[in-house]
């Protein structure tokens, strides 16, 4: 029997290469072509497109395992990460798909054969949900796999009809759920599968998208109906190990001995001490993986959510007593653990345990200060009987003292305190006009302008110079001349070139930029700084000597090695 998370993870991929799928690599953190998405959540949005018909890619069954993130927007996992035994800012989801070719009885049969023959979890502690009127899908269920009717429970559009979006593909699913025994969840009598506790575990989703649905409603039968299948690694390996938490598996295992270790406390005697020590656990392997995707701590986007974690990691770590950086030797855990699974983690380790031992250093320089000043602020506030964190001291705590607003929140919750948000948007409006005031007349405002438009419509640059390249065949995707947009910058001229890769890197983060020159057949370019005004859109600003550079064309990258080893984040680099 299978019984590690990797062993786990790489059954499940091989089960399926035996049925006739291509085994897929997980994509990025940041979604390719969804601007609807902060980060990747599932494993179905690499393949959106195939699903849509608008993407051929040579298979029409497909198995990967997918490294996911819910940390921001729409699907914000947070806040809950440490308190519940499954809740995380990343996981990593398995799935297999089919494109227009098996459709209910084979994912239903295949899903039921691992979870049985392969992995051999009990049968009559499986339950199975499916949508009120599928009963194609009951059929299978009760004919074929032989479930008793008991254990097949009829639920709403609620829980189990998934759309893609409120018009387009659209199906119904059935989830497979784990019956964790009496003494889990809410420990009622009358607790079943309807009970929104830890008892009944989903663990498998199955979903049948077989309809298109228009604007009025109405659903029509698609041609060429496709599977869409999820669950999570973490919590079908805590099943599988017999544990109640994800925390427990072996895929936690080492994160929480090393923080056991740093901090000298004892995982599993101290409430709030665990708490911390999972946090840490969790937001150690979300930040590996954002940085290895090529995000940076920033104060906006995915940048922003990037560095909330990373903070709130940090703080827990505070409160455990740990009074120096350590993230980045957590990270280099992370790294060893998973790289196998993922080999860009190991040739990017230098790079990511830079990134943040730079924005530890940093934070730990405030975060004393900005407690100290909380606290003062909160004594006053009680005295005064008020419960309410004003919006000016939340904008002082974030603007001077780097805390995120929902560091802030976390750290007065316990003193019955809410945050006033609307305050602290009006004090963030007023800094956003004090600093669109700044940039008048100096024809930045128009140029950033630019970059937002340019870079919106799908034009972005994916940084690869990690581990000292300095040269790689690119090609040129936008160029600015005066700030504006051109389609040609020629011998002479002041540009900025937008190019879909670079191993130049851009300023940000603290972090100065890159400075070389690009080559191609017909010009010569010197980029004299490089930055990165928006994210994953970096901009190599420079002069041509030579020739004329076209959208189109492509270039040779060479970075300057003495301005490379100037900053900080690649100093010591292989």
């Amino acid at each position: 029997m299978v019984k590690t998370g990797d062993a786990i993870r790489e059954s499940f991929i091989k089960f399926f290469e035996g049925k006739g799928h291509t085994r897929v690599p997980s994509s990025s953190l940041i979604p390719k072509d969804d601007p609807t998405l902060l980060f990747t959540n599932a494993g179905m949005v690499q393949f959106k497109n195939a699903f849509l018909g608008l993407e051929n890619r040579g298979y029409t069954r497909a198995v990967s395992c997918q490294k996911c993130a819910r940390a921001g927007g729409k699907h914000n996992d947070l806040e809950n990460v440490g308190v519940t035994a499954r809740h995380h800012t990343f996981f990593e989801m398995l799935g297999n798909f089919s494109f227009g070719d098996y459709f209910k009885e084979d994912a239903i049969s295949w899903a039921w054969e691992y979870l049985i023959d392969v992995v051999k979890l009990p049968k009559d502690k499986l339950w199975v949900t499916i949508f009120e009127n599928d009963d194609e899908a009951f059929k299978i269920w009760h004919e074929k796999m032989k479930v008793p009717k008991e254990r097949i429970v009829r639920m709403g559009e609620k829980s189990n009809f998934w759309m893609m979006g409120e018009t387009g593909p659209c199906g119904p699913c059935s989830e497979i759920l784990y019956d964790q025994g009496e003494g889990t969840g809410c420990d009622r009598p009358e607790c079943d599968v309807y009970c929104d506790c830890d008892r009944h575990l989903e663990i498998w989703n199955n979903v049948f998208t077989q309809y298109d649905r228009d604007e009025t409603g109405k659903l029509t039968p698609l041609a060429k109906p496709s599977i869409d299948t999820g669950m999570g690694l973490e919590r079908l390996t805590a099943v599988i190990q017999g544990v109640k938490s994800n925390y427990d598996t072996d895929l936690f295992a080492p994160l929480i001995h090393f923080v056991e270790k740093a901090s000298g406390k004892i995982y599993g005697k101290n409430t709030d001490h665990d708490i911390s020590v999972r946090v840490i656990a969790d937001h150690s392997r979300a930040v590996t993986f954002l940085i290895g995707d090529g995000i940076m701590p920033s104060n906006e986007g995915r940048g922003y959510v990037l560095r909330r974690i990373l903070r709130r990691a940090a703080r827990h770590g505070k409160m455990l007593g740990i009074n120096k950086p350590f993230l980045n030797k957590a990270a280099m855990i992370v790294i060893d653990m998973m790289k196998y699974t993922y080999p860009d983690l190991a040739d990017k380790a230098s790079y990511i345990t830079k990134v943040i031992l730079n924005e530890e250093q940093r934070f730990m320089e405030t975060l004393d200060a900005g407690l100290r000043i909380l606290q003062d602020e909160t004594e006053l506030l009680k005295q005064a009987g008020k419960s309410v964190l004003p919006g000016s001291l939340i904008f002082k705590l974030y603007d001077t003292f780097g805390f995120p607003t929902d560091l802030t929140a976390d750290i007065v919750k316990r003193d019955g305190f809410t945050l006033d948000n609307e305050g602290f948007e009006a004090e963030m409006e007023q800094q956003r006009e004090r600093a669109r005031g700044a940039w008048k007349g100096s024809g930045e405002e128009a140029v950033a302008e630019c970059y937002l438009k340019v870079s919106s419509s799908g034009i972005l640059s994916e940084f690869c110079g990690y581990e000292g390249v300095t040269k790689e065949q690119t090609k040129v995707t936008a160029i600015f001349v005066d700030g504006k947009p051109a389609e040609i910058a020629r011998e002479g001229q002041q540009a900025e070139i937008v190019l879909d890769a670079t191993t130049f890197y851009g300023e940000s983060g603290g972090q100065s930029g890159d400075s070389g020159y690009l080559e191609g057949t017909d010009f010569n370019f010197t980029v004299l700084d490089t930055k990165k005004p928006v994210e994953n859109f970096i901009v190599h600003k420079g002069v041509v000597k030579s020739g004329e550079i076209k959208i189109g064309a492509t270039a040779n990258l060479t970075v300057d090695p003495e301005r490379r080893k100037a900053i900080p984040l690649f100093q010591n680099q292989r």
